[in-house]
Parts: structure tokens; sequence; C-alpha cells
């Protein structure tokens, strides 16, 4: 025992010194698992995209399209395309533009318009983007092209103040997209869930944080958990948070804002590299590294100049930080390999010294169970013997009980009968004597068999029910109530109460109770069997179950 008490001690160290490294980090949150998740599975949102497009396409290429029609496809594609993929995008947005002036719309010109703007931007063209926007012309356009028009504008002078991140323009930027944030929400309903998110967008930029956040949610629970435009909401919301310290809250969005884009197959967006950079602040260099990777993938395919300068910015401080914990880790993982050896090969010694003595403690459990188990053999042995000799007491009692009470009952009636015989003889030898032959006749006449016969049963009867109180109660027991049987009279039995009787007390043969009772074997048989059908039991168990009714 000793000696596996030490194995245990050095089990549990082995286990401890293994698995520190592991247990000392925090779980990872249940969103970034979801997020690592979706990155893996990203391809299959970007192949759904792609048959749409493709789907799109197939379309155009129809002969019988109107110019119409095709202006609506084009717009299609763009629409897949603009966060997508930047040459695609621009590619369609020139098409759009080709189309509208073919067309000779001055409302799809300008729509067009807008959409180089978007393309030129979204790639960090910012010089192209505002030459783009300066072409717009807004007046008298619809409301819907006013409001694109100035959110591109604020969009533009944000991203270029972020871009730039001097302190001197930045500041004039930010007041310019502003600006252009009030001139769209003007041009917007109340009610419409851009209005309020523009209007969060006005406050967050104005430091406005409360007001900010109470905008943003408003907007959040309006939009699809996969769809773009909850995951721009979330993302500015988390941006709040950042900026007032709350980083858990803005991890928390982000993640949900990145799960959106990957869901959307949006590869133009802010979310995972925030989210790199939020992870990294709080020491989780693992998921930052992956996400900022992604991040980068996204920017390359999507052609996102912009993006990929930020990310080139963060990446080499994150790499070179895991440079240094990976060499500080291999240090810890060489002397945790020293301490895992040591203790293996402490743990294979010890293991055949275990070994050793289970082997001893089999073989000694072995013995103390066959030794259990003959004597639990033995021990039900004896039960049932007991049981046996119980059974046999119990019949033994009862039989001394009826023997001692039916003794006396025979000697009284013999002793009767002897009277009444010596009676008949003294009243016979009289007769003789006085030779009076013919009174002789009227002397046995005397003599009522039939009654002697009813009084002996009924003498029977009485000695039968001291001996079993409860008969007449256990055997109806056997029968439904409409088939019970009952006494002729109190203390007097029915022929069939008789004849279960007898066989109570032993006496099975039906020529000796058809003896007894004055009747042919035959009365017997029916009588038995007429109440054997009436009861419930099987014929077999009925007199099983009369043998088993307790004297007294």
């Amino acid at each position: 025992m000793k000696d596996i008490h030490i194995v245990s001690v050095c089990l549990t160290l082995f286990f401890c010194l293994t698995f520190t490294s592991a247990f000392s980090v925090t779980a990872t949150d249940s969103l970034l698992y979801v997020l690592t998740r979706q990155i893996e599975e990203r391809e299959i949102y970007i192949r759904e995209k792609e048959h749409q497009i493709n789907q799109l396409r197939d379309i155009l290429r129809q002969e019988d399209i109107s110019p119409q029609q095709q202006f609506k496809l084009y717009s299609k594609l763009y629409t897949h395309y603009q966060s997508f993929q930047y040459d695609s995008a621009f590619a369609y947005s020139l098409r759009l533009e080709q189309k509208a002036r073919q067309l000779n719309d001055p409302v799809k010109i300008e729509y067009a318009k807008l959409k180089i703007s978007f393309t030129l931007l979204s790639s960090g063209m910012y010089k192209e983007a505002f030459d783009s926007l300066n072409a717009v012309h807004i007046q008298h356009m619809p409301d819907s092209i006013s409001v694109e028009y100035h959110v591109l504008q604020a969009r533009a002078f944000h991203d270029l103040a972020t871009y730039n991140a001097d302190k001197y323009y930045a500041s004039s930027y930010l007041i310019k997209g502003n600006k252009h944030l009030d001139s769209a929400i003007t041009h917007l309903d109340t009610s419409k869930p851009e209005y309020a998110y523009l209007s969060g967008l006005k406050y967050f930029k104005e430091k406005k944080y409360d007001e900010a956040i109470r905008e943003f949610i408003l907007v959040l629970g309006k939009y699809p958990p996969s769809s773009h435009d909850y995951a721009k909401t979330a993302s500015s919301l988390a941006g709040v948070y950042r900026d007032t310290g709350n980083t858990s809250k803005a991890i928390e969005l982000l993640c949900k804002a990145a799960i959106a884009d990957i869901q959307s197959a949006i590869q133009e967006n802010l979310a995972l590299l925030n989210l790199a950079e939020l992870l990294y602040q709080t020491g989780d260099q693992t998921n930052a590294y992956l996400f900022i990777k992604r991040a980068l993938a996204d920017a390359i395919a999507y052609g996102a100049r912009q993006r990929q300068t930020q990310v080139g910015t963060i990446l080499p401080i994150i790499e070179g930080e895991r440079l240094v914990t990976a060499e500080s880790q291999k240090s810890k993982l060489f002397v945790y390999a020293s301490i895992v050896s040591l203790l293996s090969l402490l743990v294979v010694i010890f293991a055949i010294i275990i070994f050793k003595q289970l082997k001893q403690l089999r073989i000694a459990k072995k013995t103390v169970t066959e030794a259990n188990q003959s004597l639990q053999e033995a021990n039900e042995k004896l039960t049932e013997v007991n049981l046996i000799l119980k059974q046999t007491n119990d019949h033994l009692i009862e039989a001394n009980k009826i023997k001692e009470e039916y003794i006396g009952y025979s000697f009284n009636m013999y002793s009767d009968y002897l009277n009444k015989l010596e009676k008949l003889k003294q009243s016979v030898e009289r007769k003789l004597l006085s030779k009076k032959y013919e009174d002789i006749n009227h002397v046995i006449d005397s003599v009522n068999l039939k009654k002697e016969r009813e009084n002996l049963f009924q003498s029977f009867d009485q000695i039968f029910v001291t001996l079993f109180p409860n008969f007449i109660t256990v055997f109806n027991s056997y029968f439904e109530e409409e088939n019970e049987f009952t006494a002729k009279e109190k203390g007097s039995f029915s022929i069939e109460f008789r004849i279960f009787a007898l066989i109570r007390m032993g006496i099975h043969d039906p020529e000796q109770i058809a003896k007894i009772l004055g009747y042919s074997i035959r009365t017997i048989y029916n009588y038995k069997t007429k109440v054997k059908n009436k009861s419930f039991l099987s014929n077999e168990e009925f007199e099983q179950k009369i043998m088993e009714i307790r004297a007294f």
C-alpha cells in the first residue's frame, strides 16, 4: 500500500506539470471559438456567393435581355462584388455607368457614379474616390441618391482621418465628414434604421458615447445577425465600447461582426483587423495572429490597399511578440520534457511493482471469492433445509392439534354410540326374556338411521369448524361473489363443503368419501367437478389451495 501511495503522488505531479500551461490560460470565449470555426468554413459562403454570381451571369448572356434588364442585372452583380472583389466591382460599376448613359437616364447615371465612388473608396484610392464624388450631381435627384452621396462623402473623410492619423488634418476631416452625415440625416425618415445608424455614427465621431450606444443598439435589433448591415453596426458599436474602456464588450461585438461578414462573404471589412488588435492588447496572441492573417488575406483578395497598409503596421508587432513567446515556451518545454521523462521512468518502475502486487492480489481475491461462493452455496442449501423443516414442523404442529381435537371428538362420539347400542341390546334382551318377539321389531324400528347419520354429519361439521374456523371464508374466496357457497344453517355444512372438508382432513379417495357421506362415487365426482368449474382457480390449483387452509 505504501508503494501505491508513492506512485499516486508521482502521477499527480506528472499530470500537474504536463498540463500547467494548458490550464493557466483563460478558457476560450464561445464567440471566439465560433469565429474560428467560421473562418475554417468561409469557403462554403464564398462558393455560395460565386454560385449566385454565376446564375446572374447566365441570365445576362441571354439574347433577349433589354437594356433596362441589363442595368438591373449589372446592379445586382455590382452589389455582390462591391465588398467581395474590387476588380469585378469596379468593372460592373463602369458597365452600370455605360448602360445608364445608353438609357439616357440622369438618375441611373448619378447612381452608377456613386457605385464607382464606393468601389474606389473601398480599395483605398482616396484621391480618385473624391474626384468621382465631386463629379456627382445631386441637384433634383431623389433622396436616396442624396443620402448615398453624403454617406460616401462622410465615409471618405472619416476613413481619410483614420488613415492619415494626423492631429491637424484628421480633425478637419472629421468635421467635414460629420457635416455630410448631418446632410444625409436630413434626407432620411426618422423611422428608418439608416437614420438611427447615421445618428449613432455622428454621435460616435463627436465622442457622445451614451447617445451613440443608444442609437446603435436600436439599429442592431432590426438587422439579421448574418447581414453586412448588422456587421457594420456591431463594428461601430464596438468602437464606442473600445473608446470607453469596455474591451470585453468590444471584443464580443467585433466577433459578431466578423462572423456576420464571413457569412455574407464580405472581404472588405474592418472587424477582423480591429478584433486582432484588441486581442493582442489583452494578451491573446494566438487568436490575434490568426485573425490578423485572415484580415490580410481578405484585404489582398479584395484589393483594399489601405487595409493592407493597416495590417502591415500591426502584423510584424504580433509576429515579433509570438516569436519571443515561442522561444520562452521552448525553454519551458525543455524543462518540462526533462521532468516528464524522469517521471515517466519512475512511473514505469512503480508500474512494475504495482503489477506484481496486483497479480498477488488477484490470486488472493480468487481464493477469497471461491471460498465466499462455497459459503454462499452452503448458506443457500441451509436456508432451503430450514425452510423445509419449518414447513414440516408447522404441518406436524397442525396435525397434532387436529389429532388431539379429533381423537377427543371420536371418543365422545364412539361413547355415545356404545351407550345407544347398549340400551338397544338391553331392550332386545328384555323383550327376548319376556318372549315379546313382536316388540323386538318395534325396538329396531325405533332406531332412525337417517337421523343418526345427520347427527353424525352435524357433529363432524361442528368439530371441523372448531378445527378450521376460517374454512368457509377462505373456501369462498376462491370464487366470484355470485358463485360463493353458503352453509345450510349455522353450524351445518352443505355436501360441497363436507366433500372438501374431508379432503382437507386428508381423505382424498373418492370411494371412501362416498361411503362416509352415503353417496355414490359418481355423485361425489359430479359435486367436485361442479365446484371446481365455478372457481377462478385451475382444477389442480384448487385442491392445493384447499390443503393450504390453516387450522385454528
